[in-house]
């Protein structure tokens, strides 16, 4: 996803604080996410820092903009999401 705004090109530091700043993704969480889908395959880190986006954008967020998937949700998420995009 490439609009300006979100750039999957940055560095992984600059990348997971984009999250953090933006979605309020803490590192943790985003190294859950990103750890998720290298696991179903996605190794190529530009198409994973994608879907990463695609997952963040597609999900509840906030008045502040802020993703909660509350406790034990993540990987119910994920899971709803992968079957939903069936990479």
């Amino acid at each position: 996803m490439e609009n300006g705004k979100y750039s999957v090109h940055l560095t992984d530091y600059s990348f997971q604080k984009m999250c953090k700043d933006e979605f309020g993704i803490n590192r943790g969480v985003y190294n859950e996410i990103d750890k998720w889908f290298y696991n179903k395959g996605l190794v190529d880190i530009l198409k994973r820092r994608k879907a990463i986006l695609n997952f963040i954008l597609l999900n509840d967020r906030n008045e502040k903009n802020k993703v909660r998937f509350g406790n034990g949700g993540l990987r119910d998420k994920l899971a709803e999401y992968f079957d939903q995009v069936a990479m």
